[in-house]
């Protein structure tokens, strides 16, 4: 699986306003909800339970909140690099400012771990976090990720 397969290039965000980290998770599920035709306050309860299991600051200030969603019927991620990085509680304890949401129906258990595996090859090379972190606009960001997904699958 690659991050073609279910990130939603069209919600990219280039300088979402983080606050902190129960706002960031609000504004992520306010987002998937408009763009799903979902209810948004049943994904921020996902995102809040999944949480609660244990901080999904993945590290090297990159995020990948998740959570199963009732009502779905495929993956859906997106991506939103943050205006001002947040308090997130990562595993380095280090803020942050990449984040991936991904949203999975309830019986996507090995696609939903497929699409974070697509996720974290992308996030765990420097040269391409900080490409991230220097494009302008989402067609910028779009092609940096599209880019780093088609390296990974070579």
């Amino acid at each position: 699986m690659q991050l073609a397969d279910f990130l939603d290039c069209d919600a990219i965000k280039t300088a979402l306003p983080g606050g902190n980290k129960r706002s960031l998770m609000k504004q992520l599920a306010d987002l998937a909800g408009q763009r799903l035709g979902a209810d948004s306050a049943a994904v921020l309860v996902g995102l809040n339970d999944r949480e609660q299991v244990g901080s999904t600051g993945f590290g090297h200030g990159v995020a990948i909140p998740h959570a199963k969603i009732d009502g779905l019927v495929q993956i859906y991620g997106l991506f939103a690099r943050l205006g001002e990085p947040v308090d997130y509680k990562a595993i380095d304890g280090r803020p942050v400012d990449l984040v991936f949401l991904l949203l999975s129906p309830p019986n996507a258990g090995a696609e939903h771990l497929k699409a974070l595996a697509a996720i974290s090859r992308v996030t765990r090379d420097a040269a391409t976090l900080e490409r991230l972190r220097g494009a302008r606009s989402r067609d910028a960001l779009a092609a940096v990720l599209m880019g780093a997904d088609e390296r990974e699958a070579t």
